[in-house]
């Protein structure tokens, strides 16, 4: 075999150069999408909540200690992707995996101090009103995480096999937007369910 003919074996590099691809406009399809649904909860939520004559939340006001420190590891998550991404874009790949790891560590963690707050809760979602909005709004959004982190995990081992380069990440930039409008979705959650009752009470 020639000198010319000798085949370079390396991975090749996933998606197409550049964001505007199919892939980016059905990811901003889906999120219109789901913005709407929890568009339409959260004004459910409301209307109810100005409807009722009863106190609302009926148990009392929620702490927002716990939820508040969940607050901020979700959004620690997202800052941690946007920098696994930006090293990727400065041509550092295999340093994005630390950024990677840690937004999947810190989505994990949301996840378990979410559960933990279910299972602490003294209402359930057969309870009254505000129990059954409660668990449906927070159940879509921890569905939506969820999946998010099922999308970190398959963009990091991509990423650990070197299918991405500072040309082509594609797939980094998309799943990013998920995972940002995922944490985005939750400060409405947030302000929602535990911020505005005080609002309500005052």
């Amino acid at each position: 075999m020639s000198e010319t003919a000798q085949v370079v074996r390396q991975p090749l590099p996933a998606g197409s150069a550049g964001k505007l691809s199919g892939g980016w406009w059905g990811m901003m399809a889906l999120i219109v999408t789901e913005a709407s649904l929890f568009g339409y909860l959260l004004f459910t939520y409301f209307y109810l909540a100005a409807q009722t004559v009863q106190d609302w939340p009926p148990g009392g006001l929620p702490s927002l200690l716990i939820p508040g420190i969940n607050t901020v590891i979700l959004l620690g998550s997202s800052v941690a992707f946007w920098a696994g991404e930006r090293r990727i874009r400065q041509g550092k790949a295999q340093s994005s995996i630390f950024g990677f790891i840690a937004a999947i560590a810190l989505g994990s963690a949301f996840v378990a101090i979410q559960l933990l707050e279910w299972r602490n809760k003294t209402y359930s979602i057969n309870s009254d009103l505000y129990g059954s909005l409660y668990f449906t709004i927070t159940g879509f959004h921890l569905c939506h995480v969820i999946i998010g982190l099922g999308v970190l995990l398959l963009l990091l081992a991509w990423t650990m096999m070197g299918y991405f380069d500072h040309k082509r990440h594609v797939a980094i930039t998309i799943g990013g937007v998920y995972w940002h409008f995922v944490d985005v979705v939750w400060l409405f959650v947030f302000s929602a369910l535990y911020l505005s009752p005080y609002l309500h009470r005052g």
